[in-house]
């Protein structure tokens, strides 16, 4: 295995390095992805890099229609969760609501996943 080291002042890239270039309907070259390992560790060698071709990230399958519908999901929870965000006839009750149930076992642990956990609820009960 080797070691990953870069410019001095640098200590870890997050990310791609390089991507590949789209030119007269194919690519060139392939991505470069930096990684770093936060979680605890012994080994001091966190820092990885990979090297993926052109199509790595190219999807092989059709979009499946059970797919489509939690995309559909996803878009529409999550405008609600954006307007009830800023809906000031309601945003006193729901923080009221969000204390009450912040320190329970299985409580929202912040007022936007409160949201998220609510507009989920009306969602999947309407559909």
């Amino acid at each position: 295995m080797a070691l990953v080291s870069y410019a001095p002042g640098i200590q870890y890239v997050k990310g791609a390095l390089t991507k590949p270039k789209k030119e007269n309907g194919h690519s060139h070259g392939n991505y470069l992805i930096g990684t770093h390992r936060e979680a605890a560790t012994t080994n001091p060698n966190c820092t990885r890099l990979y090297v993926k071709e052109a199509d790595a990230y190219k999807r092989s399958t059709p979009v499946t229609a059970e797919e489509l519908a939690q995309r559909l999901r996803f878009k529409t929870v999550s405008a609600a969760v954006a307007a009830r965000a800023k809906n000031l006839a309601t945003i006193s009750q729901d923080r009221e609501d969000f204390l009450e149930q912040k320190d329970e076992p299985n409580g929202a642990k912040t007022l936007k996943a409160y949201f998220w956990r609510k507009e989920l609820e009306s969602y999947d009960a309407s559909h």
